[in-house]
């Protein structure tokens, strides 16, 4: 699913407007009978007081047919016009009127007002600001919003949270608009996939207002939000007759005293992935931990017993996994450097060897062509540098990746890769994969992957989307606190066979 700026936003309501012959004011009634549906289904003539915010703008117009809907069918409601401007939109002050002929009245608020009671049991429905925010709200409207938090009530925002910019994010937190759902207009917007923008809306949902289907399908977009749809796509089913070395082999390199277990769960996880070999390149203290608890794998051994000092091997591997465990002593740095000047195999970097490479810049230019790097945020802040904002870290991440030509992969709640000026957002995932291991997971996914024939640009989203839906299938029966990185790769199958399960509502749907 393709995300779109704001700008491509008002282009698609024009485009659409033109195409079908229908006025703005049609598409704004459009977009409100979608709201108010989903909450008639949800509330079924509930007698709960509804409390509608309503700005000045569009955002505000589509409060108001929603209340006017509201009212039609009965509902408690009481309507508020947050006036922070003399100016309003043509819309809005349409639907103002066809409302008040409804006999309902809106409250106008402006500075000073005495602030409503709301209980927490009723239901806000926030329509104050829309995507065209262009400034901080003045100090009596984020008090409002303050007033709104502190009632407690569920709020429901349209189509983003009030105060939440689309390009930037906010200087003040108390500025926006705290939303337990957020439905939002036909397609999502990045800011809910953002560390600082997501947190001010705890689930969204998007609403089909009959946008135009053909400027939608055409559009190039910076953003593409990864489901189970787009990674069906890649899969690429097994031949009958396939054998080991039709996968691949994929070579592990990594590990020092203490942290053997890393390269332990990376290439296990690269195997449950599929690769069709996999063989870890670990130093001597890691030989019999690896030989006796993964007899899958095969080993070699660096010379030294603590640390990696020489990246020696006679094998001819299709892909390697690097850095898990390794640590930064002088001369795995020094390996890893002379390894670098003649390696021309794919690579799957992160951990240790991300920060040697933060370190050591000159290495970066050796790099093959579209690497894989999977930095978590504060390796990545050693990569690239500060930011001011999730923005500009997406924008210093594009040119990065774009400067070295790899993959680049940041681990999040959303994690986002990054190729070639573009991002792709996963879906999947939980809070419970936030523990130590998971990232050395995800590495040996990719690298499976990769060993399969998969691209690297594929293989990453791919392997994105296969790591954190198996963080959702565990998390079913352990739990958020109790899941681990070993219980993650017990779900690797679960999530392959998840991508070919027919869902309940589709079954719903054709019957």
């Amino acid at each position: 699913m393709k995300i779109f700026a704001a700008e491509q936003i008002y282009a698609a309501d024009k485009t659409t407007i033109k195409k079908q012959n229908i006025t703005s004011d049609v598409l704004m009634e459009r977009a409100a009978t979608r709201l108010f549906e989903w909450l008639h289904l949800r509330l079924q003539g509930n007698p709960v007081k509804i409390h509608l915010f309503c700005g000045i703008g569009n955002n505000g117009g589509d409060g108001l047919v929603l209340a006017r809907q509201l009212k039609e069918e009965g509902y408690n409601i009481a309507v508020y016009v947050v006036r922070y401007s003399e100016k309003r939109s043509d819309d809005f002050s349409t639907n103002l009127e066809r409302l008040k002929k409804r006999e309902v009245t809106p409250d106008v608020l402006e500075e000073g007002d005495a602030l409503p009671t709301i209980s927490k049991d009723d239901i806000i429905v926030d329509a104050i600001f829309g995507l065209g925010l262009n400034r901080p709200p003045d100090d009596w409207v984020v008090a409002l919003f303050e007033h709104l938090h502190r009632s407690r009530a569920f709020t429901l925002s349209v189509d983003i949270p009030s105060g939440l910019f689309t390009d930037r994010v906010p200087s003040d937190k108390k500025a926006v608009v705290k939303a337990n759902h957020t439905l939002t207009f036909q397609v999502p917007k990045l800011v809910f996939f953002l560390p600082k923008t997501g947190i001010f809306t705890e689930n969204w949902e998007v609403l089909d207002i009959g946008l135009d289907q053909e400027f939608l399908s055409t559009a190039e977009t910076d953003y593409e939000l990864i489901g189970k749809n787009e990674v069906l796509a890649f899969y690429e089913p097994r031949k009958k007759y396939s054998h080991k070395g039709t996968y691949g082999h994929s070579l592990i390199i990594g590990g020092s005293y203490g942290k053997i277990g890393a390269v332990h769960l990376a290439a296990k996880a690269c195997l449950h992935t599929g690769s069709g070999l996999v063989t870890a390149y670990v130093p001597q203290c890691g030989y019999t931990p690896l030989q006796t608890n993964l007899p899958e794998a095969m080993v070699i051994t660096d010379a030294a017993e603590k640390h990696i000092s020489k990246i020696d091997f006679d094998i001819e591997p299709t892909v390697i996994g690097l850095g898990i465990g390794m640590g930064k002593d002088t001369k795995t740095v020094n390996a890893l450097g002379q390894f670098l000047d003649v390696n021309k195999t794919p690579l799957v970097i992160d951990a240790d060897a991300l920060n040697i490479l933060s370190e050591n810049e000159e290495f970066l230019d050796k790099l093959p062509p579209r690497s894989v790097l999977t930095p978590h945020p504060k390796e990545l802040e050693r990569l690239i540098g500060k930011w001011d904002g999730d923005f500009q870290k997406l924008e210093m991440a594009k040119s990065f990746s774009q400067k070295y030509d790899c993959v680049l992969v940041i681990k999040g709640s959303n994690t986002l890769t990054i190729y070639d000026g573009k991002g792709y957002v996963n879906t999947t995932g939980n809070p419970g994969m936030a523990t130590g291991g998971t990232g050395d997971v995800l590495t040996g996914m990719v690298t499976g992957l990769i060993a399969q024939g998969y691209p690297p640009l594929q293989a990453a989203i791919f392997g994105v989307y296969m790591h954190g839906e198996a963080g959702d299938t565990m998390v079913e029966d352990t739990g958020y606190q109790t899941l681990t990185a070993s219980k993650l790769i017990e779900g690797i199958g679960e999530a392959f066979l998840d991508l070919f399960a027919v869902d309940d509502d589709v079954l719903a749907d054709e019957e």
